[in-house]
C-alpha cells in the first residue's frame, strides 16, 4: 500500500508538468533540449520546486548506450549532492543535542584520532600524529569545508593526510572532512549513518529508490554515464557508505527531498536557517583546485560564502544557495532562491551537460546570481 502511494506520487509529479503547465514550462523544456544539442549530452533529468512542491519533473535522453530511455525513476549517481543530504541529517542530530556544531569532534571519540590509524572505510587518521590541530576540528568546520585538509588524501603527492591551514580559517573543499564527521557519528556516537539517513531522510520523504549503498534492485533501471570525450562509463556499484558522495537516487526522489527541505520538514526553523545562512566567506577565484591561494579582495566573488553543506550567494532575487555534484561522467546541481522558495535540481548522467547548467537554471528560475564562474572555474564578474 505504501509503495503504491509513493508510485502514485511519482506519477502525479510527472502529470503536474503535463497539460496545465506545458506552456509555462515550454521555455525551460526548450532550454534543456537546446543544451543537449549544443553539448552532445545524452541524458538529463530536471525538477522545479515552488513553495515546497515539485511542479515540474522531466527526463530527457538515454540512460545507457543501448538507448534505453531515462525516466523519473532511473537510478542516477547523486555525487556530492550527498553532502547536502548528509548535512541535513547532521542538523537533525544537532536539533536533538546529539552533536554540537562547535564542540571539537575529538571529544566524542574514546581515544585520540591518530590512534585509530589509517582506515580504508574512513580516512588516514594515523597520518595526523604529531600535528595536534586535529583537536580543533568541529562539525561546523567540516560542513563549511574549513578543516584544512585536501579534498582527499589520495590526491596528495605522497598519499598522506595533512593540514594545509589552521582549521576554521578559510574554505577549501574537502570530502575527507565529511568522512571525519561520518567517522565520529559512527564510532563516537555509535550510530549507523546509512540507517540514520534511511530513517531520517529517505523514509521520511518516500525516497524509495535512494540509498548510500548499492542495492541489487537498482540494476533494473540504471543510468550509466558519458564522459567529456563521449565514452560510456558503467555505473559504479558502491559498496561503502560515504557521506562525501556515495548516494544513488532518482530525479523523482530528489524532488521529494528538495521540496521537503524547502517546506522545513524534519528540522527546526533555527537549524534549517543555520544551514543556509552565510557562515564563512569564500576567498578563492574558483572552487577547484581546492587548495589554491586565496584571491586578492578585488578578485573574490562578492557575497559568496559557505553554508552548512551548501554554498550561499547573494543575487538579484535575494539570497540563494546551491550544491553541485560531479565526477567523470556525472554533472548535478541544486539551486534555490530563498525569498521565492523556488529551486531547480538537475541530474545528468553525461558530464558534458554541465557546460549548459547556467542557461538551464536561468530558464527555470530567472537570473539567480548563482556563482557559476566560481563553481566551474570561470573569471569573477
Amino acid at each position: 500500500m505504501r509503495a503504491a502511494l509513493f508510485l502514485g506520487f511519482a506519477s502525479m509529479l510527472i502529470m503536474a508538468a503535463a497539460p496545465a503547465d506545458a506552456r509555462r514550462f515550454a521555455p525551460l523544456d526548450l532550454a534543456v533540449r537546446t543544451a543537449m544539442t549544443k553539448t552532445g549530452a545524452r541524458g538529463l533529468a530536471i525538477t522545479v520546486i515552488e513553495r515546497g512542491k515539485p511542479v515540474f519533473v522531466r527526463t530527457y535522453g538515454a540512460r545507457n548506450a543501448s538507448g534505453a530511455p531515462l525516466d523519473p525513476n532511473t537510478i542516477m549517481y547523486g555525487a556530492s549532492i550527498t553532502k547536502a543530504v548528509f548535512a541535513y541529517t547532521v542538523m537533525q542530530l544537532v536539533d536533538e543535542e546529539k552533536i554540537d556544531l562547535d564542540r571539537p569532534l575529538a571529544t566524542y571519540l574514546a581515544k585520540p584520532l591518530p590512534d585509530y590509524g589509517n582506515l580504508d572505510d574512513y580516512g588516514n587518521w594515523g597520518d595526523l600524529a604529531g600535528d595536534d590541530r586535529w583537536h580543533r576540528i568541529t562539525a561546523r568546520m567540516v560542513l563549511t569545508h574549513s578543516t584544512g585538509f585536501a579534498n582527499f588524501s589520495f590526491l596528495e603527492p605522497d598519499g598522506k593526510l595533512r593540514f594545509h591551514f589552521d582549521p576554521g580559517t578559510r574554505y577549501a573543499y574537502s570530502g575527507e572532512g565529511m568522512m571525519l564527521l561520518q567517522f565520529v557519528i559512527e564510532k563516537g556516537l555509535g550510530l549507523d549513518l546509512s540507517a540514520e539517513m534511511q530513517r531520517r531522510v529517505f523514509d521520511r520523504f518516500g525516497m524509495t529508490n535512494t540509498s548510500l549503498k548499492w542495492r541489487p534492485d537498482f540494476a533494473r533501471n540504471l543510468a550509466d554515464g558519458w564522459t567529456a570525450v563521449g565514452s560510456v562509463e558503467p555505473h559504479d556499484e558502491r559498496s561503502l557508505v560515504r557521506a562525501a558522495g556515495s548516494m544513488d537516487t532518482t530525479i523523482a526522489d530528489v524532488a521529494r527531498f528538495a521540496a521537503g527541505f524547502m517546506r522545513g520538514d524534519g528540522l527546526s526553523a533555527k537549524r534549517r536557517a543555520e544551514m543556509i545562512r552565510p557562515q564563512l566567506p569564500i576567498t578563492t577565484r574558483s572552487q577547484f583546485p581546492s587548495l589554491q591561494p586565496e584571491a586578492a579582495p578585488a578578485d573574490r566573488w562578492a557575497g559568496l560564502a559557505a553554508g552548512l553543506g551548501v554554498i550561499t550567494f547573494a543575487g538579484p532575487q535575494g539570497p540563494g544557495f546551491f550544491k553541485g555534484g560531479h565526477n567523470d561522467s556525472t554533472a548535478n546541481t541544486w539551486v534555490c532562491v530563498k525569498n521565492t522558495s523556488r529551486c531547480v535540481v538537475i541530474l545528468s548522467n553525461d558530464v558534458r551537460a554541465e557546460n549548459q547548467f547556467p542557461a538551464i537554471v536561468r530558464a527555470a528560475l530567472g537570473e539567480t546570481g548563482a556563482p557559476w564562474g566560481w563553481e566551474y572555474g570561470l573569471p569573477a564578474n
